[in-house]
């Protein structure tokens, strides 16, 4: 286990991008054992809601009250999404939340999932738990997939 792989896991682990689907087969590939990619990937990932939420309940305050063209395209954003997935979100709430984190593909993570709920003003405490078990069903389904052997690993990196 060398430096350049944890720091490599951990970083990808924490980017809205790669997250768990590069972060676990990127420490596995680089010879890191599968419980132990599984466990640093996953926390990791884990330190995204609260990062997340710390971003937006701050970050986003400065550019709401500075930037006019933020404030624009966030109002129609946010107006428009919130009234498309009202309904689904109120009924299946901290469920959707989890489902939608633990699905490991593109777009479908814990910065997105965290997301999702800050735009729909769900409660903070249980949006991070609901991400949490996202992030830990998602980092399971990406671990049985590398179990069946490293070449499967490159249907989530490039393997150079």
């Amino acid at each position: 286990m060398n430096t350049e792989t944890i720091l490599g896991t951990i970083l990808l682990g924490l980017a809205p991008i790669s997250e768990l689907r590069g972060a676990i087969p990127f420490a596995y590939l680089r010879g890191l054992p599968l419980l132990q990619a599984f466990l640093l990937g996953t926390i990791a990932n884990l330190f995204v809601s609260p990062l997340a939420f710390l971003f937006l309940t701050y970050g986003h305050r400065f550019f709401y009250e500075k930037w006019e063209f933020y404030t624009k395209i966030f109002d129609k954003t946010v107006l428009r999404t919130r009234r498309k997935l009202e309904s689904r979100v109120s009924t299946y709430g901290m469920l959707a939340i989890m489902l939608f984190v633990a699905i490991p593909l593109p777009i479908t993570g814990a910065w997105t999932g965290t997301l999702g709920a800050w735009v729909f003003g769900l409660d903070k405490k249980r949006s991070m738990i609901a991400v949490s078990g996202g992030v830990i069903i998602s980092a399971t389904i990406v671990s049985i997939i590398l179990m069946f052997g490293k070449g499967i690993g490159s249907i989530f990196i490039k393997i150079l």
